[in-house]
């Protein structure tokens, strides 16, 4: 998966500043979780936004132009790569089914939605490892008949 140039030269000013997703949480008032979406250029930024990032950041203003376009979003046809990403995937092969089918017996017929979504990570100390706790919540939207 190619990635856009600006990507890494967000992540190289984000380096610089020895900022983390945190701090820039602080400074922006958003999600960490939703900043680094928009690093990678899965979200869009207001104006207001990308000038406080582009100052926390000390990036040219051309920045703000770029962060407030329309990206691209999703990774492409591809099956990752990447442990990491690829691990979420292997993650929807196995559970996706299953969680459909639970669901909708629970909600209907219809999706969650990635538009209307918040994702929250949290660290869980655990003697046998640490833990990774992600918290999805998308609004349910039903299939509509006409």
């Amino acid at each position: 998966m190619e990635l856009p140039e600006i990507v890494s030269h967000l992540f190289a000013a984000k380096k610089a500043k020895g900022l983390s997703f945190a701090d820039l949480e602080k400074i922006l008032n958003r999600d960490e979780v939703w900043i680094a979406a928009v690093f990678y250029r899965q979200a869009t930024m207001s104006e207001d936004e990308a000038k406080l990032l582009a100052t926390a950041l000390d990036l040219d203003p051309i920045y703000i132009d770029l962060l407030t376009d329309y990206p691209i979003k999703g990774l492409g046809p591809v099956v990752p790569t990447d442990p990491f990403v690829y691990r979420f995937y292997e993650i929807m092969q196995v559970y996706g089914l299953p969680l459909k089918s639970v669901i909708q017996e629970k909600f209907g017929d219809g999706i969650m939605s990635a538009i209307d979504f918040t994702m929250d990570v949290e660290k869980e100390v655990d003697p046998k490892g640490d833990r990774v706790k992600l918290t999805m919540s998308g609004k349910f939207l039903p299939y509509k008949k006409w």
